[in-house]
C-alpha cells in the first residue's frame, strides 16, 4: 500500500476528507522524524515502537572489485512491532 492508498483508506475509515487525512499523515510522519532525530523513541502502545539503532563500523567487501573496505558506524531508524500487531499478522 502506498501513501495515496493509505490516505484513501484513512479517509474512508475516519469519514474525513482526503485532504484532512493527508495533513494528519504528514504531521504524524514529521513528528516521528523529529522524535527520531532527537534520539527519542516513539512508542505507540499496541502498534509498535520507532527508535534509533546504532550500527558499529565493520569490514565489508566491494562486490565489483572484491577488495575489503571499511563501512563506518552510523545510526539507522528501527521499528519493532507491538504484541497486538504481531498477533494480528500471525
Amino acid at each position: 500500500m502506498n501513501k495515496a492508498k493509505l490516505v484513501e483508506q484513512m479517509a474512508k475509515h475516519a469519514k474525513l476528507s482526503k485532504a484532512a487525512c493527508k495533513a494528519a499523515l504528514e504531521a504524524f510522519i514529521a513528528t516521528v522524524k523529529g522524535g527520531l532525530k532527537q534520539n527519542n523513541a516513539v512508542v505507540l502502545t499496541g502498534f509498535g515502537t520507532f527508535s534509533v539503532m546504532k550500527r558499529k563500523s565493520r569490514v565489508g567487501i566491494n562486490p565489483a572489485t572484491g577488495k575489503k573496505m571499511q563501512i563506518p558506524a552510523k545510526k539507522v531508524p528501527k521499528f519493532k512491532p507491538g504484541k497486538a500487531l504481531r498477533e494480528l499478522v500471525a
